[in-house]
């Protein structure tokens, strides 16, 4: 019998981010440490980069609005 054997253990975490291109209305996401909800998606057509843009509308949990505007495949950290 070896003791020397090393096992590994793994876990298996779910991804919780989503690329900007793929949010919906009424998603939560961390903006600017605030959890927010989607209100409005608007994706434009491909710029001068070679990317769309995308531009979120959406509350914080204090009923402020926020407009941003970022690259599709921008990360957010989605909460279900």
């Amino acid at each position: 019998m070896q003791l020397n054997k090393l096992y590994k253990c793994v876990f298996v975490i779910p991804n919780m981010n989503k690329q900007a291109k793929e949010l919906r209305k009424g998603d939560k996401i961390n903006i600017a440490d605030q959890t927010c909800l989607v209100d409005e998606i608007e994706i434009s057509d491909i710029g001068k980069q070679g990317k769309r843009k995308v531009r979120i509308a959406a509350t914080t949990s204090k009923g402020e609005k926020i407009v941003i505007i970022r690259p599709e495949d921008y990360p957010f950290n989605f909460f279900s």
